[in-house]
């Protein structure tokens, strides 16, 4: 589709009487089929020729592209009219990937956290942009984590001034003092706030749209190599019960996470090693499987304690849980097997991805010998074993094993 075809994009504000350079006039006035969102419809309708075709872009996209070649039958260009620069985060990307023979001409304009950045006066070099735009936290969970000094916040209905403004107060972190940008560009309605970080989500709740957001740090928040043991909140007070800070280093230092994507914890509990992980690498997508109901409020306690949003959390048997929907690990760890241990390893090695590693803390001679057959039963390749004693309590064997990757 759209193999020899071209598509000229203009990157406009939301000023209801947009300056476009000649070139750009000229394109405008020649073109006879354009596209755009709603908002850019209405800024534009003036301004195009008579008789003119108009695709609205919404989802699904898939109506759009085949409107798109419909049109291609008939026309050599499409001008399609988008916000800002439309290869950030814009439909230019969405054209490329969807029609990656196209050719293109590009007309950028500023996007709104650069016209944000310059009503706050902001030299937004390290800025760290993140689009909420019809996509989950993960981006901007990583950002918070990592205490980035200036956050950029593309917007969307769902993912509000106000719900990031609730997220930050959800999770502790209150360091960072909020601006927002409404109708940048727009001579009549722009405005620029800004919010104290100990505002009330509430106090955002009136932000008019289009809008962006972009995040101050205010001062550096805390964030440990290892948290002690009895920070947690535990099951029951049962110290026990989680496993304890050197060994998780161990274990996790073992799983070589800098380099995963997708962590699985398998018997979480207290969450004490999810936590861990996504404390040190953000970037993680961490699943937290664990048998008990506790373990949901438990984990979600120790998150919003520790200042660790985005681990998603999955209750019952893992033995019998639907994994159809989630993302293959590259790293797993097992806290707990419920005595199940060969069947448990015999399952995720089956999800678990080629070159893969899984980590297992034995605390008995059995256990370590299970986990050693299993493995290879499994077709792991067991690569590392750790003996490690802590005060007073008994050894424990870290053991490392590994998916190796298919050869042909």
């Amino acid at each position: 589709m759209c193999e020899t075809k071209r598509f000229v994009i203009i990157g406009i504000s939301d000023s209801a009487s947009p300056f476009f350079l000649p070139e750009v006039e000229s394109v405008i006035v020649s073109g006879k089929v354009f596209s755009g969102g709603e908002r850019h419809r209405e800024i534009m309708r003036s301004r195009l020729p008579a008789g003119a075709r108009w695709i609205d872009i919404r989802v699904p996209l898939g109506d759009v592209f085949r409107q798109y070649e419909e049109c291609f039958a008939q026309h050599d260009e499409i001008i399609v009219f988008a916000s800002g620069d439309p290869f950030f985060y814009g439909f230019a990307s969405t054209i490329r990937r969807e029609c990656p023979d196209a050719t293109m001409r590009v007309f950028p304009t500023f996007n709104s956290l650069q016209m944000l950045a310059h009503r706050l006066q902001l030299p937004y070099e390290s800025l760290c942009a993140v689009s909420l735009t019809g996509r989950p936290w993960d981006r901007f969970d990583e950002a918070v984590i990592r205490g980035e000094a200036l956050i950029g916040c593309l917007t969307d209905h769902h993912h509000t001034p106000q719900a990031i403004c609730q997220r930050l107060a959800d999770y502790g972190y209150d360091n960072y003092a909020i601006a927002v940008g409404e109708n940048l560009g727009n001579e009549e309605k722009e405005r620029v706030r800004q919010f104290a970080p100990t505002a009330a989500p509430e106090e955002l709740a009136a932000c008019e749209t289009p809008n962006c957001v972009i995040l101050r740090r205010t001062k550096l928040r805390n964030r440990p190599f290892g948290i002690p043991d009895s920070a947690f909140h535990l099951l029951d007070g049962r110290e026990k019960m989680i496993t304890k800070m050197p060994i998780r280093l161990l274990a996790l230092s073992m799983l070589d996470l800098r380099h995963r994507h997708t962590f699985w914890d398998v018997g979480s509990c207290t969450g004490s090693v999810s936590i861990e992980a996504k404390l040190q690498f953000p970037h993680l997508h961490v699943n937290a499987f664990e048998v008990r109901q506790e373990g949901r409020t438990l984990l979600d306690r120790n998150s919003r304690k520790f200042g660790v949003p985005g681990i998603a959390c999955i209750i019952g048997d893992f033995l019998e849980a639907d994994l159809s929907c989630l993302a293959a690990p590259d790293a797993v760890f097992i806290g707990g097997h419920g005595g199940r241990l060969p069947e448990m390893v015999q399952r995720l090695g089956q999800v678990l991805q080629a070159d893969g590693t899984m980590v297992f803390n034995a605390v008995s001679e059995e256990s370590r010998r299970l986990f050693v057959e299993s493995t290879a039963q499994a077709g792991l390749t067991l690569v590392g074993e750790m003996r490690i004693a802590i005060d007073t309590h008994n050894p424990i064997v870290t053991l490392k094993a590994i998916k190796p990757s298919k050869t042909v």
